[in-house]
C-alpha cells in the first residue's frame, strides 16, 4: 500500500517541476504570488527537518546499528552535496524567473543548472520515499515540505533555459527532467529499502539545503516583511500539523 502512496505523492511532486515549467513557456505566471509560496515553502522544510527528519535519522540509526556513518555526518554529507552541484558544475541563480541573461549568458550555462538542480530533485524522490518507509505521517509531511518548492523549481530551471537562449520546447523539457529525476529517486530508495537509516539523513541535509541556502535567501532579496513572516507561517503550519496529528 506505501509503495503504491510513494508513487502517488512522487508523480504529484514530479508534476508540480512540470506545471512550473509550462507556466514560464506559456507566461501564465505572477512573480507576486511565487515569492510568497517560496517563502511558504521555506519555513515549512526548515521545520520538517528540525522536528522530523533529524530526530527520525538518529532514532534509525540507533535501531540498525548498522551504519558505519555517524547521522550527524550524513546530514552534512547531503547538504555540502548539493553545495557542491549547484556552486561549482551549475551557475548561480535565483529560485524564481531568471531576469538576468547577462549573468548566465553561455549557452551551457542552462544546462549546468539544469545538472545541480537534478540532484536535488532526486532526493527529493528519495527522501518521500524514505518517509513513507518509516511512516505514512513522516512521508506526507516530507513530501508537503517538498511539493512547496517543486513550483519555483520549474520557474527555475525553465526561465534559465530561456534566458541562454534554449527554446521553449527545451525549457519545458527541462522542467520536465526534474520530474523523472524526482521519480527516479523514490525508485531508488524502494529499490534499496534496507539503507532508509543512511537515506533520511542524507535527505535531511539535502532539503536543509534547499531550505536555507537556496529559498531563504531568496525571502531575504524581497523588500519589506511581508514575505520574512510567511516563513514563520510555514515554520506554525508546521508545528501546527505536528501538534493536531502526531502529538
Amino acid at each position: 500500500m506505501r509503495i503504491l502512496l510513494a508513487i502517488a505523492l512522487g508523480v504529484t511532486a514530479a508534476a508540480a517541476d512540470v506545471a512550473g515549467g509550462w507556466l514560464i513557456v506559456r507566461r501564465q505566471w505572477s512573480r507576486e504570488y511565487l515569492k510568497y509560496f517560496v517563502a511558504l515553502g521555506a519555513g515549512f522544510m526548515l521545520a520538517t527537518v528540525f522536528l522530523e527528519m533529524i530526530p527520525e535519522s538518529f532514532r534509525l540509526q540507533r535501531a540498525s546499528a548498522g551504519s558505519p556513518v555517524a547521522a550527524e555526518v550524513l546530514v552534512l554529507a547531503g547538504y555540502l552535496l548539493v553545495h557542491f552541484f549547484e556552486h561549482t558544475l551549475a551557475p548561480h541563480f535565483h529560485f524564481g524567473e531568471e531576469t538576468h541573461g547577462d549573468e548566465v549568458s553561455s549557452g551551457g550555462a542552462g544546462y549546468a543548472a539544469l545538472l545541480g538542480l537534478v540532484i536535488h530533485t532526486f532526493f527529493d524522490g528519495v527522501a518521500i520515499a524514505a518517509g513513507l518507509l518509516v511512516s505514512t505521517w513522516l512521508g506526507a509531511v516530507i513530501f508537503v515540505a517538498i511539493f512547496m518548492h517543486k513550483f519555483p523549481e520549474g520557474f527555475t530551471v525553465a526561465s534559465l533555459m530561456l534566458a541562454t537562449g534554449q527554446s521553449k520546447r527545451a525549457a519545458f523539457v527541462a522542467s520536465a527532467i526534474l520530474g523523472v529525476s524526482t521519480l527516479a529517486g523514490v525508485a531508488l530508495m524502494y529499490a534499496l529499502q534496507g539503507r532508509v537509516s543512511d537515506a533520511m539523513p542524507i535527505s535531511a541535509g539535502v532539503t536543509l539545503y534547499v531550505a536555507a541556502s537556496d529559498l531563504i535567501p531568496e525571502v531575504n532579496r524581497e523588500p519589506g516583511i511581508a514575505t520574512a513572516l510567511v516563513v514563520f507561517l510555514g515554520a506554525a503550519l508546521m508545528l501546527g500539523l505536528k501538534t493536531l496529528f502526531h502529538g
